[in-house]
């Protein structure tokens, strides 16, 4: 089967976006106006998950195949992130001072200084890490802060081809299940679960419906009916919510909120608008962006960390739009630049395990 580029193009186009929401919320956070950074939300992390539900099949063995592949390629990262923060933390101690590095880590604010640094590995935080407790890395503390997203993503997957696979006549009834969820969290907050059941709810129902799209193209006469209904929306959040929900809206993401639901609806009817419409005859930036997007997804945490280093001394030289201007493009570059190397990484990381396998088979007699 052809590759649809547009898939590719349209997750390039939200992982760029997703580094633009981490240059603001982050660094952007000394230097960039509220309104500036609450509008990066625009084109958010709801893309990947409809993203995937187009792309999603019922083939349970070929998902978890995909899901262990990931799994590994996670493992290897965050192995090479850990050795990475833990020989800097050698460095630093070795040749420099602990007050040196509490003032390198002051760069990221005061919360990010750590109480006390140990010259001695802390394998429990790489188990942790192993198995999705994203404990904080210090060298890099935006890489942790964006792996939500991953948790979330397991699961969704995981329930997304079991009610593909065995109810396909009944997907609409868990949309329908999904959103009567959404809506009695919500509605009634005493009784929003703690942990990943809401998330889950919210964006499974973003699956479901991103996958009952698949192969299907919105009609023209939709389109105006679909936007509107998006503006109705948002006209009825600030007019319930008021105003001042603007500012918060990155709180409601935190387990998704109607105001952060409703937000996300003008990306994700503009992605099902160009899908099977917008034509990407030739790979380009974004596609190759999308094609690689986990490794992109973990270079920008590292990036969007790095970036701290030239905001801090120059946030204070220019007004904060032109320092956007230089800040977010550099982000970019460096995060194409560490993507590169973390794959890299990743196939010295597979050819090691393949090695170890050979290794350690059983031959036969």
């Amino acid at each position: 089967m052809k590759r649809d580029l547009y898939i590719d193009f349209a997750k390039g186009v939200a992982t760029i976006s997703i580094i633009f929401i981490h240059t603001a919320f982050w660094s952007g956070q000394f230097y960039m106006p509220t309104e500036a950074r609450v509008f990066s939300l625009v084109f958010d992390v709801a893309l990947f998950y409809a993203l995937s539900g187009i792309t999603s099949g019922n083939n349970i063995e070929k998902t978890l195949y995909r899901l262990l592949k990931l799994q590994i390629t996670y493992m290897i990262f965050v192995t090479f992130l850990f050795f990475l923060d833990y020989f800097f933390k050698v460095f630093g101690l070795t040749f420099f001072s602990f007050e040196w590095l509490k003032d390198f880590y002051s760069t990221f604010g005061s919360k990010y200084v750590p109480t006390s640094i140990s010259s001695v590995p802390q394998w429990d935080t790489l188990g942790n890490w192993y198995l999705h407790e994203y404990s904080n890395c210090d060298t890099f503390p935006v890489v942790m802060g964006s792996f939500w997203y991953l948790k979330v993503y397991y699961i969704l997957t995981v329930l997304g081809v079991l009610i593909l696979r065995f109810f396909p006549k009944h997907i609409d009834w868990f949309i329908g299940i999904c959103i009567a969820l959404t809506l009695i969290f919500n509605i009634f907050p005493q009784y929003y679960p703690n942990g990943q059941v809401g998330y889950v709810a919210f964006y499974m129902a973003v699956f479901l419906i991103a996958n009952r799209m698949r192969g299907k193209k919105i009609s023209a006469k939709m389109i105006p009916v679909l936007y509107g209904l998006v503006g109705l929306a948002l006209v009825w959040m600030f007019w319930n919510y008021g105003g001042e929900i603007f500012y918060k809206l990155n709180k409601q993401k935190f387990p998704p909120k109607i105001p952060y639901i409703i937000w996300t609806l003008f990306s994700l009817v503009t992605l099902f608008v160009f899908y099977n419409r917008l034509k990407i005859e030739k790979p380009n930036f974004f596609t190759n962006v999308g094609q690689n997007a986990i490794f992109f997804y973990f270079a920008q945490g590292m990036s969007s960390s790095l970036v701290y280093f030239l905001v801090v001394p120059m946030k204070d030289l220019m007004p904060w739009y032109l320092l956007v201007l230089i800040i977010y493009p550099v982000n970019i570059l460096l995060a194409v630049v560490i993507s590169k190397g973390l794959k890299k990484v990743d196939d010295l990381g597979w050819n090691v395990l393949e090695f170890l396998r050979a290794k350690t088979a059983s031959k036969n007699p």
